[in-house]
């Protein structure tokens, strides 16, 4: 289905279940934003191909994108607010109508698939990959709390694409598969060569902070003995 939407590009993927928060304080974004809550319609995210930043009417956004919905929006002064949208459906644009005051394209709406068959042994392989990944991200981080996946195809593959630490380039990749079993396969792939990454990367801070470690007490032994003497026990 070919629709007319208002599209806010930005340095950023969004995928359908994905929170997304915005300070809007652009007058064209302003505008955007006015519209859509008069209207009732979301509008389109999409990543910035080419060009600087979303201000730019120049700028060239990939061709599929995520439909927002607009959940929420809280005043700011200046004419500023925050907006809390939550990313719908998936869409192709067609061509750009417009540049100014923002983007306007015609889209087709990216209609969800029959769920495919035989997938719970992929989906299972990457909901564990993805939980040692994201118990490991947790430990690296001090993150409060680990995340639990939907058993749905769909939504666990892109609940794991928006989660995944890796560029918006990949990113816009995995948001453009057309099958949650090719989207699964390939953030599985990901995660394998992840994973020992992170391992290894904690193991190596953990030597470093016993090294630190190890060397504070030194320090401290080093202070007793000159201000102490070498035979200074504690005890």
């Amino acid at each position: 289905m070919t629709t007319r939407m208002r599209l806010f590009p930005l340095n950023a993927v969004l995928f359908p279940g994905a929170a997304l928060n915005l300070h809007v304080f652009e007058a064209r974004y302003k505008q955007l934003v006015a519209e859509c809550l008069e209207s009732g319609e979301g509008f389109g995210v999409v990543l910035i191909r080419e060009g600087k930043e979303a201000g730019d009417p120049s700028i060239e956004p990939h061709d599929i994108g995520t439909l927002a919905e607009i959940v929420g929006v809280a005043p700011l002064p200046l004419g500023r607010f925050y907006l809390s949208a939550v990313g719908r459906q998936r869409f192709h644009i067609r061509r750009i109508l417009k540049r100014e005051p923002y983007l306007t394209a015609d889209v087709d709406l990216i209609p969800e698939r029959l769920q495919e068959e035989n997938l719970e042994e992929i989906v299972q392989s990457a909901c564990d990959a993805f939980a040692e990944y994201d118990a490991l991200v947790v430990e690296f981080t001090g993150r409060d709390r680990s995340m639990e996946l939907s058993e749905e195809p769909d939504a666990a593959s892109f609940a794991i694409a928006d989660a995944l630490q890796v560029g918006d380039a990949v990113k816009q990749r995995l948001l453009e598969f057309d099958t949650p079993r090719a989207r699964l396969t390939a953030e599985l792939a990901l995660l394998r060569r992840l994973l020992p990454r992170l391992r290894e990367l904690l193991d190596r801070r953990a030597i470093e902070l016993e090294t630190r470690r190890e060397r504070g007490a030194d320090k401290h032994r080093s202070d007793q003995e000159r201000h102490f003497g070498k035979y200074f026990s504690a005890n």
